[in-house]
């Protein structure tokens, strides 16, 4: 697996992004723990492939739209890649995940959101450190749960936030959305 690009560290964020799907999973019980294992081997490999030429911690918004993991009408390109690695159908894909998923992958912060108009919530969060020295990082649960991995330094404004402030959580109903895979 490609661990770092040319300008840091991807593991904790695609970490974060394959873990959050990989329990859709192992919720449902229709797949054992060797396929998750597997599921998430290989879409860790697929998403730092994916992502290693748009990972910009400097300008964690730069690239956004390419990392972003989408289900809805269509499953995500990069998840029925790993989906089929082991054996699954898309209608098998689309039982087990929800229906309707954005995850947004970013330098420093995963968020995801379910549904069109659902809130979004924070997956991972983390704060650049001096060069050198770790970032520091807060995991959350999907049930909100949140443990500290180092305490955070200061707050910035997220991709997610910036859509935030300018009034807009989701695309109007007239936006069709494109997801950009190889």
């Amino acid at each position: 697996m490609h661990t770092l690009c040319a300008r840091g560290t991807m593991k904790p964020e695609i970490n974060a992004a394959v873990g959050f799907l990989s329990r859709f999973l192992r919720a449902k019980g229709h797949v054992n723990d060797r396929q998750v294992q597997t599921f998430s081997q290989s879409l860790q490999d697929i998403l730092a492939e994916q992502y290693k030429h748009h990972w910009f911690p400097d300008r964690p918004c730069k690239g956004s739209g390419y990392r972003c993991i989408r289900i809805n009408h269509k499953m995500d390109p990069l998840v029925w890649q790993a989906g089929q690695r082991i054996g699954l159908t898309i209608q098998q894909l689309y039982l087990l995940l929800p229906s309707e998923l954005t995850l947004w992958v970013d330098p420093f912060e995963v968020s995801y959101r379910i549904g069109e108009d659902g809130s979004i919530c924070v997956l991972y969060e983390s704060q650049p450190g001096p060069v050198g020295m770790p970032a520091t990082a807060t995991v959350s649960s999907p049930s909100g749960n949140s443990g500290s991995v180092s305490p955070m330094v200061d707050s910035h404004i997220s991709c997610k936030e910036e859509l935030m402030v300018l009034g807009r959580t989701s695309p109007s109903k007239a936006y069709n959305m494109m997801t950009v895979s190889s």
